[in-house]
């Protein structure tokens, strides 16, 4: 039988190979996919992030982490979307206009995707108007904006307004990130919620959809 504290400590260890494997060994013994994400990827995650809020784990721990969380997903979410299984909320992503860093980004998406989230990943650089097309064709509860650089944070502002421009703000709650931001700044924008790292986003993401 599958020891499946081996899927959850290899998440918690940054052992994308051991994840994969584990998932693979689960499956092969027909454990549910939803199963292995609520009893052990979601949790694994949370404690990822717990340790991270107690410096005990830093940046490069959450990427493997997350790099872990990811291999396991990529085998589950093809057999999540033949059951029909729904995740927890929708969110789009994305740097906005003029910025082209998307670590930050990239780490939020996968902690938000190992909390439960489906994750629509429009990149960097995007305009306010994909950010409004990806919310409506996707149905999104929830929009992450990230910027990394002072000069584009105007840009979020941009993207609120155009979603509500096009009727779609009262539909989501928009979280905002990135090195160059504060919470001052986030609630002068229309924002909804400030994250200062990628835990944290998980945090507000699901306080988000609870009042959506």
């Amino acid at each position: 039988m599958a020891d499946l504290r081996l899927l959850y400590d290899a998440i918690l260890n940054g052992d994308a190979k051991a994840a994969v494997s584990a998932t693979r060994e689960a499956l092969a013994e027909n454990v549910h996919p939803t199963d292995l994400i609520t009893g052990h990827l979601v949790p694994a995650m949370d404690e990822v992030g717990r340790r991270f809020e107690c410096q005990e784990f830093f940046v490069p721990e959450l990427l493997l982490s997350a790099r872990a969380m990811k291999g396991a997903m990529e085998l589950l979410q093809p057999l999540l979307a033949a059951v029909g299984a729904r995740p927890i909320g929708r969110v789009v992503i994305g740097t906005v206009k003029g910025d082209l860093h998307d670590i930050g980004k990239n780490l939020v998406a996968s902690m938000l995707q190992g909390g439960g989230f489906e994750i629509f990943d429009l990149g960097a650089d995007v305009s306010p108007e994909k950010f409004v097309a990806a919310v409506r064709e996707q149905q999104a509860q929830i929009v992450c904006l990230s910027a990394l650089v002072t000069v584009t944070m105007p840009a979020m502002k941009a993207t609120i307004e155009a979603l509500s421009s096009a009727g779609l703000r009262e539909q989501v709650k928009v979280l905002v990130g990135g090195a160059p931001l504060t919470e001052q700044y986030a609630r002068e924008i229309g924002a909804d919620g400030y994250g200062e790292n990628a835990t944290e986003a998980v945090t507000l993401a699901r306080h988000a959809l609870a009042g959506v």
